[in-house]
């Protein structure tokens, strides 16, 4: 019987980093076993977390080389560890561990840089100025002298003995000495010059407001509401206009020319209908 030969001394020696590796897991294995436990595959959590699938698969591996430097595997692991529900501060802390230490701050150069080379102040562009003012100058003393030749013109015509368009439109005839006739309503001329092939109502509250519906001969609705006192309105057919009159009495009527004398009665309602030719309520 030997001294010292027991079972448990003739193990492997390869089996002490086995046990290690199961008591202490690396960084990349610790995030591949999270993602499966979390069911997630690589390409989703590449989807989840816009890391490239190659640099997921390099970090499972323990691989940090393709992140292309300290800072940007450090931002990684962060980024992959809350995807598959880790908290990232032990795994960064064993990276720092591992790599030499957190990598320092970025050197504020490139700001003290851009201050440095922001150009300087210049004084005012006096040249520009000059210009300006002259160009100005010039343009007032153009339109002064092209306003004084307009208003000299305008002098030499009145004092020339034209007479102002509005003058001899209010004179006296010319040879009679009467002053001029008066000129026609415009609405009534309208009326009197209405089309003798086709029938023309023109429609007036001169007494009042009233209701008024107005269609032609087809049935057709030309107007239906109110007439305020002082409105009018005028409707034309080739052969027919039918009326209602909510209030007769306030209403003036002008058929094909001619005016309609009716006495009709304050608030009574009244039926028309006009043709062609001399008026005749139908």
């Amino acid at each position: 019987m030997s001294i010292g030969n027991f079972p448990e001394d003739e193990r492997p020696f390869d089996d002490v980093s086995d046990v290690s590796e199961e008591a202490h897991p690396s960084i990349g294995r610790v995030l591949q076993q999270a993602r499966i436990a979390a069911g997630l595959t690589v390409d989703e959590v590449s989807t989840a977390t816009r890391v490239r699938i190659a640099i997921v698969h390099a970090i499972e591996a323990d691989n940090f080389a393709p992140c292309g430097g300290d800072v940007y595997a450090r931002g990684h692991i962060r980024t992959l560890a809350k995807a598959v529900g880790l908290d990232p501060s032990p795994l960064l802390a064993r990276y720092d561990a591992d790599h030499g230490g957190r990598p320092a701050p970025t050197a504020a150069a490139p700001m003290f840089e851009a201050e440095r080379i922001r150009p300087e102040r210049r004084g005012p562009n006096w040249t520009a100025a000059m210009v300006a003012a002259i160009v100005a100058v010039i343009g007032f003393v153009g339109f002064t002298v092209f306003k004084g030749d307009a208003d000299g013109g305008a002098k030499d015509q009145v004092a020339g003995g034209a007479t102002p368009s509005t003058e001899a439109s209010t004179s006296p005839s010319a040879g009679t000495g009467k002053p001029a006739a008066p000129t026609p309503d415009p609405t009534e001329s309208a009326i009197a010059a209405a089309p003798q092939d086709k029938v023309t109502v023109q429609v007036s509250a001169t007494d009042g407001r009233s209701w008024i519906s107005a269609k032609d001969h087809s049935g057709r609705l030309l107007f239906d509401g109110l007439l305020k006192q002082g409105d009018s309105k005028t409707f034309q057919d080739s052969s027919k206009i039918n009326l209602v009159l909510g209030d007769a009495g306030a209403i003036q009527l002008y058929v094909n020319g001619k005016k309609i004398d009716e006495d009709w009665q304050p608030g009574a309602v009244e039926r028309l209908t006009y043709t062609k030719g001399d008026p005749q309520a139908g």
